[in-house]
């Protein structure tokens, strides 16, 4: 369950910037070229190349290309050419080029990569109110420098991000290669490949202050490596283990779907049913919408419904399964259907929801769904530590999440945000270990057979997860919740996991019968994953080594961001800003908003969650509150007081919620 809770900025550095309205408005865009139905490869004047996405348009202007959306909301991305001096110099260029003047916040320097020797990464100042992603990056191969830069509708970046992506993922120097593992033989991992392994992940804890971490590797049908690293909280001696529990969120997604394949298998589901036709209560806001999912249509991410968490983050602990399946019908798609990736919780959800429907006729939604799951995936597969009941989970050896907290200090974190999930259990809720997740990998790769060699499920019900049903990048698709990536020559299948303080990984290369697993028990755990992979893949296959150098500039990023945006807050908040708030606030959709005041300080309860604010002043004027807790660092709402009523609003990418000032509980009058 990837966690959605606003501005992670502070944590990642790496959300982009909103940039105001009226020092931002676009000029009319130039003219372009018709937009291609597929993507289409193209190149500056000077032969960097990149990917035009399919339905965009471009128009050459100077050295310039110009990339607009089918959207005509003055969202524009240039690529640019130039022969400035350093790569500040050719950032302003491209600037100059949009005629935009962005509040300038932090520049960092990632590691070299696909033939750019120099990449540099800038974020910007700008007020949440604008609903702008305001970007820049500078790439350079020997004096030469490619610039992008990019001035997007906030709702639209969060829409077209896999499309953003295949624009950022093929922009490379002129003539570069990629560097492919096509053909090469896996090598096997011995005992120094394995150190090397081991040091790298310790290297990496230890660089982004990750407490615990454990990891697992399977190759040719053995289990490799199987430990842990650190601790499972901070402030006790126990060391994680690969027997140590962890939330493994989204990874809960291919459990799932598992479950579907296994009724897929006995005959009682078809992956290309019609929802309505197995289950008929199923209602999604577009009845035209409604009507096109089929089976495998709801773990997709290709129905064009987008992300909308907050319903569950800020009011789960009021939520049923029953609740969940009734909030899909309030959900609007913003993208044609198969059009676009757009990852849906809810969805999820109603996936598992309606297989224990199927697996367990009349139960309860939520007990079906668990029964189902026990009954087909976990027992079947020796999975006895991973289980959907929190008070077990957090019993003997498992690890506690963790967060930084305003002044980059690691906390231990509550657990009342990742509590929010149980009601929406079949898309993020599951705990497991690195031993019961390596039992599920080496059936993936074995095609459904089980160690003893008895056949587990039959191959085609399984396989047709990984079959491709939209894209997510340049050679890399999304399936039945996993992911199938091809971009480096060899397929590699997985899916991540982010909750509160947890974030994890699975993986497994089918054809080299490799598999690995990453637990982490920490927010910045979700550094850790994209260098693990690149690792492993660089010690099979003799790759580029580019894994230790992408970490360390990470880990530096990271620090220099959160040190920029913590110049932002002001903590303690201004109290006069405190004393004006009302003592409840209320939203139809994400329920109340409890203030409490105490010495100058002030806290935001939304019932599953309660933290301490501090206060944001905007660059258009504007004032935002933003929490502190580890929890929910980041988490950010807008002052927006009208007509004699006190206001807040929340955003997340393609949402808006107004908060209305509402009488106290227990207020008569």
């Amino acid at each position: 369950m990837d966690r959605l809770l606003a501005v992670r900025s502070l944590a990642l550095g790496l959300t982009l910037a909103l940039a105001a309205p009226h020092a931002y408005a676009s000029p009319d865009a130039p003219a372009a070229s018709p937009a291609p139905a597929a993507d289409t490869p193209s190149k500056t004047p000077h032969n960097a190349t990149f990917v035009l996405p399919a339905g965009w348009s471009q128009k050459a202007e100077g050295a310039a290309m110009i990339l607009t959306p089918p959207e005509a909301d003055g969202s524009r991305i240039a690529i640019m050419d130039s022969s400035a001096k350093t790569a500040d110099e050719a950032v302003a260029e491209g600037w100059k080029l949009l005629k935009l003047a962005p509040k300038f916040l932090v520049a960092n320097d990632a590691a070299p990569k696909d033939g750019w020797e120099q990449r540099r990464f800038y974020d910007y100042d700008v007020p949440a109110n604008a609903k702008r992603a305001v970007f820049a990056g500078v790439f350079r191969r020997g004096t030469k420098f490619t610039v992008l830069v990019g001035d997007v509708d906030q709702a639209l970046a969060e829409k077209r991000a896999s499309q953003l992506g295949k624009i950022n993922q093929r922009l490379q120097p002129a003539d570069y290669q990629r560097e492919s593992f096509k053909g090469r033989a896996a090598h096997a991992f011995d005992e120094a490949r394995l150190k090397q392994v081991a040091d790298f992940v310790e290297h990496m804890r230890s660089e982004f202050d990750v407490p615990g971490v454990a990891i697992g590797i399977v190759q040719d049908g053995k289990v490799v490596m199987a430990r842990g690293f650190g601790v499972r909280a901070l402030g006790k001696p126990e060391k994680v283990d690969a027997d140590t529990r962890f939330m493994i969120a989204s990874n809960t997604k291919a459990l799932t779907t598992l479950m579907l394949a296994k009724l897929v298998d006995a005959g009682k589901l078809d992956w290309n049913a019609h929802v309505t036709d197995v289950y008929p209560a199923f209602k999604l806001g577009s009845a035209d919408t409604t009507r096109q999912v089929l089976v495998k249509h709801l773990i997709c991410a290709c129905t064009g419904l987008p992300r909308q968490d907050y319903e569950w983050l800020l009011e789960g602990e009021k939520q049923t399964p029953e609740s969940v399946m009734s909030t899909l019908a309030t959900m609007q798609p913003t993208s044609g259907f198969g059009e676009l990736f757009q990852y849906s919780n809810p969805l999820a959800a109603a996936a598992g929801f309606i297989g224990g429907q199927i697996a367990n006729p009349g139960s309860e939604l939520g007990a079906g769904y668990d029964k189902a799951m026990q009954s087909l995936v976990f027992d079947p597969l020796g999975m006895k530590a991973t289980t959907f009941d929190y008070a077990v989970a957090q019993t003997g050896d498992y690890a506690s999440p963790h967060g930084y907290d305003i002044d980059h200090v690691v906390r231990v974190m509550g657990m009342g945000l990742n509590d929010t999930i149980r009601a929406s259990r079949p898309a993020g809720a599951a705990w497991s270990t690195v031993d019961d997740l390596l039992k599920y990998v080496q059936m993936e790769i074995r095609k459904g057979v089980l160690p003893d060699g008895k056949r587990y499920i039959g191959e085609a019900a399984l396989l047709q997860r990984r079959q491709p049903q939209i894209a997510l990048g340049v050679d890399r698709d999304y399936a039945m919740a996993l992911m199938v990536d091809k971009s480096d020559g060899v397929t590699v299948v997985d899916h991540g996991g982010d909750m509160d303080g947890f974030h994890s990984n699975m993986m497994w290369w089918p054809e080299q019968k490799v598999g690995a697993v990453i637990l982490t028990n920490s927010d910045e755990g979700v550094m850790l994953r994209g260098p693990f992979k690149r690792r492993l893949n660089e010690l099979m296959f003799d790759g580029e080594p580019q894994a230790l150098a992408t970490a360390d500039a990470n880990a530096k990023a990271n620090r220099a961001s959160w040190d920029a945006q913590r110049k932002l807050i002001q903590y303690p908040g201004d109290a006069a800003a405190f004393a004006t708030l009302a003592p409840r606030y209320h939203s139809d959709a994400l329920g109340d908003i409890i203030v409490t005041k105490e010495g100058g300080k002030a806290w935001f309860d939304v019932g599953a969650f309660k933290s301490e604010i501090a206060t944001s002043p905007q660059t258009d004027g504007s004032l935002a509150y933003v929490m502190i807790d580890p929890m929910a660092t980041g988490f950010l709402l807008v002052r927006a007081d009208a007509d004699g009523k006190r206001r807040l609003i929340a955003r997340d990418g393609q949402h808006e919620y107004v908060f209305e000032e509402a009488k106290a509980a227990g207020d008569k009058g």
